[in-house]
């Protein structure tokens, strides 16, 4: 009896060791993985006839774009509406915290049929279309190049050696084989990444130097104004020493980056990474904004409270979260009562909640001035006072972070400063997202 109980022993050491040795070889003693980037996702249907011809008027491109394929055309509508069929996507990650090893993350999360992945690479970007020679590394999943993707589903690559600084542009190549049209799935993806990413020309060029470019993920919204789209790739992770952690910024389009620039990573969530990084503050910044989000309700994808344990709560090494939403409640309302501010109130409570129960620290952000934006009323902006009055004195949230204060007008407090308003009197100009990222104590971070 001894004797068995002594091998049992020793077998179930053996087992601990060997997973203690498995854990060690996917993230490495003292180490971690944490997100560094990320793009928060939605779901697109197949466009009808209608807005198959809508989204057929060309545009002009931007400079930028024109210079890599100046036959292609910018489309119109809310998201990029190109399918792929025997294409590789080259898509641009500017992540926040380097490190010395990394993964990638697909998503097919609003897929209603499986999505096949031909090939998957990861690269140093070097410049436009092209990567660093030598620096492509190939994706496996589960220790499978072509993976399926089931509908619903997220899928992790296995851990690549790939050295990335602070703040590098990585290149991501997904070759996709069959006819994504043909499949009747909606494709997942995030609408206005303000990121250049490009579509080659047929096969698989995963790896290629230089992708032969058929065209771009651009398009021009219906405001006038030139974004791109991302799919299929929602998150790279890297590894980082347990001292880190993730920062998520969850908002609506003032953090997804409106009016900040094409390819110029000037988002607010940009700027505060910078600043902490300067500081020697060794935490990763991920934007988990989407233009159109609200709080309560769906709109441009599901409202914050439907998406916050993907979104934010699950995502690996987070330790702090920033809430910048409720305008867009707020301003398609109009004149409605319905939500109230008691309902606005109501919502941030339980994402404050549910984050203090993964034990996070959460901070609270208030609504930046709207009036003179198209659907500004003097309702809403009873509302949006009314809110912010509330996440300054409730002391539900850990710290607030007064983003109205930083930009608003000093004498005409429900606008903008003239100096951050990029003319449509709700978002902001890239001098207007740093301001916000000024406004951020970070002896909160420390």
């Amino acid at each position: 009896m001894v004797i068995k109980a002594t091998v049992r022993l020793v077998l179930i050491a053996a087992t601990c060791i060997a997973s203690l040795s498995s854990i060690g070889q996917n993230s490495g003693a003292g180490q971690q993985w944490l997100g560094t980037w990320f793009a928060p996702s939605v779901g697109r249907a197949a466009p009808s006839a209608t807005t198959a011809a809508t989204n057929a008027q060309p545009q002009v491109l931007p400079a930028a774009v024109r210079a890599v394929a100046p036959n292609q055309q910018l489309l119109v509508g809310s998201q990029s509406s190109l399918h792929f069929k025997n294409q590789t996507l080259r898509q641009i990650a500017h992540i926040s915290l380097g490190g010395p090893r990394l993964r990638v993350v697909f998503s097919n999360a609003f897929g209603t049929a499986p999505l096949q992945i031909g090939s998957a690479q990861v690269a140093l970007r070097s410049q436009g279309a092209s990567i660093v020679a030598g620096s492509s590394r190939a994706l496996s999943f589960g220790g499978r190049s072509q993976p399926t993707i089931p509908p619903g589903a997220l899928l992790v690559s296995d851990p690549v050696d790939l050295a990335v600084a602070d703040f590098a542009d990585l290149a991501v190549d997904l070759y996709l084989p069959d006819d994504t049209e043909a499949s009747m799935s909606p494709l997942t993806l995030h609408p206005a990444s303000w990121q250049t990413n490009y579509v080659s020309t047929p096969g698989n060029h995963a790896g290629a130097v230089m992708l032969p470019v058929e065209t771009t993920t651009a398009y021009r919204r219906t405001d006038g104004l030139p974004s791109a789209s991302t799919f299929f790739l929602t998150r790279i992770d890297v590894l980082a020493p347990v001292t880190a952690g993730t920062i998520v910024a969850l908002g609506d389009s003032l953090t997804d980056g409106t009016h900040s620039g094409i390819d110029d990573n000037n988002r607010w969530p940009d700027y505060f990474s910078r600043r902490l990084s300067k500081s020697g503050i060794g935490m990763s910044v991920i934007n988990a904004g989407i233009g159109g989000n609200r709080i309560l309700n769906d709109g441009t994808g599901p409202g914050a409270l439907s998406r916050l344990d993907r979104d934010v709560l699950t995502q690996p090494g987070v330790t702090h979260v920033i809430v910048l939403e409720g305008i867009n409640d707020i301003g398609q309302a109009r004149s409605n009562p319905s939500p109230s501010s008691a309902d606005l109130i109501a919502a941030h409570r339980q994402i404050v909640e549910r984050a203090h129960e993964r034990g996070l620290k959460i901070y609270g952000a208030t609504l930046t001035p709207f009036e003179g934006a198209n659907y500004f009323t003097v309702e809403g902006e009873a509302k949006r006072k009314a809110l912010n009055d509330w996440i300054r004195t409730a002391g539900a949230y850990d710290a607030v972070l007064d983003f109205d204060a930083a930009v608003r007008d000093p004498s005409h407090p429900e606008r903008l400063q003239v100096r951050f308003d990029p003319g449509d009197h709700l978002h902001l100009n890239a001098a207007g997202y740093e301001a916000l990222a000024n406004a951020i104590d970070l002896k909160l971070f420390r």
